[in-house]
């Protein structure tokens, strides 16, 4: 086998894992303490960073999260945390969600390497190369809340 072809090969795998690695994704998780309401959409539902002054109804506990095999994200993978939220909400009939925290961690890396030697009569090389790449998982923890409508 050549060169080329190890490192194609090589290349393909690492291809192939990064991109099974971004379509995993872990699920939104809920427990419920309260009833759950009939589903709204998610653009329905307000984000609180902390509980309302007005009285409100708990319904669930939420927690989502976000992989990024380039690092721990910044503000996209806390928007796409939120943005779980909201649809985990709203799929309970909440129409808030009370933020409670985000923490990041490493999930895995991603790691490849590839190798190559020469040699003649009175000499060899050998070259070497590698690389990895971790995953970061960020989560967000909230409470769904249902805030009664007052009408007008």
């Amino acid at each position: 086998m050549t060169i080329n072809h190890v490192g194609r090969r090589s290349k393909c795998c690492l291809v192939a894992v990064t991109v099974t690695a971004l379509a995993a994704c872990s699920p939104t998780t809920y427990v419920l303490v309260g009833q759950p309401r009939p589903p709204i959409t998610p653009d329905q539902v307000k984000v609180y960073s902390h509980p309302p002054s007005t009285p409100f109804q708990e319904i669930a506990v939420l927690n989502a999260s976000n992989e990024s095999a380039f690092g721990t994200g910044g503000q996209k993978s806390v928007d796409k945390v939120v943005e779980r939220l909201k649809l985990q909400a709203a799929k309970l009939g909440a129409n808030g969600v009370i933020l409670e925290g985000f923490s990041d961690s490493e999930s895995g890396s991603i790691g490849t390497g590839v190798g190559s030697e020469t040699y003649g009569n009175h000499s060899a090389v050998g070259v070497g190369v590698g690389g990895s790449l971790g995953i970061f998982k960020k989560t967000g923890h909230g409470d769904a809340i249902y805030v009664p409508i007052k009408a007008d």
